[in-house]
């Protein structure tokens, strides 16, 4: 009996099946991108002015890729905006923004007297040392969102403005 057309069509079905497994194998495997949440560094609060029930919290927002700031809220506050200040002919005008956007590689200041995250209707006074907690929600390019959250020590600020 000559085995010799069993053995080709074995190894036919053999190398058929291969081809199969591998091509699932590379089609099953999800694709999977690692975006690194944006990194926020030199972040305080300033302190409440006796009798105010407002405050502002400051920072510096870096990242790999592009995401926007679109939302901030603490536990500290009633209300939590992002703002923007800005001169407009001799006097300084403040305004809630939708987002702030974080360019790719490119640091983002929210400092005094520029943009800012504000806190009004603060529920008890902030002193300088107390810690708050806020959560940040960035919206990356594919509209997924990513949550940040601090503990901003309260401290004093010299400079003018929010």
């Amino acid at each position: 009996m000559n085995l010799l057309p069993v053995k080709s069509a074995i190894a036919t079905l053999t190398m058929t099946f291969a081809a199969i497994v591998s091509a699932t194998f590379v089609y099953a495997q999800p694709s999977v991108t690692a975006i690194a949440a944006p990194v926020v560094s030199q972040s305080w609060i300033k302190t409440t002015i006796p009798g105010s029930a407002v405050s502002a919290a400051y920072m510096q927002i870096k990242s790999a890729a592009p995401f926007k700031l679109i939302k901030a809220e603490s536990s500290a506050a009633g209300i939590v905006e992002i703002h923007d200040m800005k001169m407009n002919a001799g006097v300084m005008e403040m305004k809630a923004l939708d987002a702030i956007d974080v360019p790719a590689n490119k640091a983002v200041a929210l400092k005094p007297g520029g943009m800012h995250v504000m806190l009004m209707n603060v529920k008890k006074p902030i002193n300088k040392g107390d810690k708050i907690p806020m959560t940040l929600t960035f919206e990356g390019a594919n509209k997924k969102t990513v949550l940040v959250t601090l503990e901003l020590v309260a401290r004093e600020s010299a400079a003018a403005g929010h």
